[in-house]
């Protein structure tokens, strides 16, 4: 009977844990022999909520309902949300990419400011939801990017272009801030693309 029930649990947390990977375009041989791959980051066409606000709305609704709570603190959160993408969505997402192709034995290395790699990777920031908890209450983040690898010195040159949908985003024992649960989801996404590449670029 226990192991039934933890098969079970096993089983959501697979559910829960999952999400939709597509390659929209190209392949992955270019990436053999490569010891570096350059990383960018763009939120230009980030839509947030079922609603699909845009970035401007969303965070122009969020300044204007935590400032009628308390005086300053939309804006206190205002520079939290655009700090918190290089500060916690970036470096998660380059974690544990990295993390996942060192397990492995893999020696190349995605990083920022690699401009003199051969290629770069662009992560589109294209949906998120943030989640929420409210104690009793709660629900992980989802993450949704579209990543292109390109060739760096001419990024018109799409190479790869992979679809990343809803990431989930949460923390164990859950967590009161919606930048944590996003970089969390970032980290996921990360980490399924670094598991995805040992299985179809380094066999």
């Amino acid at each position: 009977m226990k192991k039934a029930v933890f098969a079970a649990v096993l089983f959501v947390s697979a559910l829960a844990s999952a999400q939709d990977i597509d390659v929209k375009k190209g392949d992955f041989g270019f990436l053999a022999g490569q010891k570096e791959i350059n990383v960018e980051f763009t939120y230009d066409k980030l839509k947030l909520m079922e609603d699909n606000l845009s970035d401007e709305k969303y965070v122009a609704d969020r300044v204007a309902d935590l400032n009628s709570k308390e005086k300053g603190k939309g804006d206190i959160w205002k520079k939290k949300w655009y700090s918190s993408r290089e500060d916690a969505f970036e470096p998660k997402f380059i974690s544990l990419v990295n993390t996942m192709l060192e397990k492995k034995g893999q020696s190349v290395n995605f990083g920022k400011g690699l401009g003199s790699a051969k290629y770069t990777l662009i992560v589109e920031a294209v949906w998120i939801y943030p989640g929420y908890n409210v104690g009793i209450m709660k629900k992980g983040a989802k993450v949704s990017t579209n990543l292109k690898f390109v060739e760096t010195a001419n990024k018109g040159n799409v190479l790869l272009e992979i679809s990343m949908e809803k990431a989930p985003g949460d923390i164990f024992g859950g967590s009161f801030s919606n930048e944590d649960r996003i970089a969390e989801g970032y980290a996921k996404t990360g980490k399924s693309l670094g598991q995805y590449l040992l299985k179809k670029a380094y066999k």
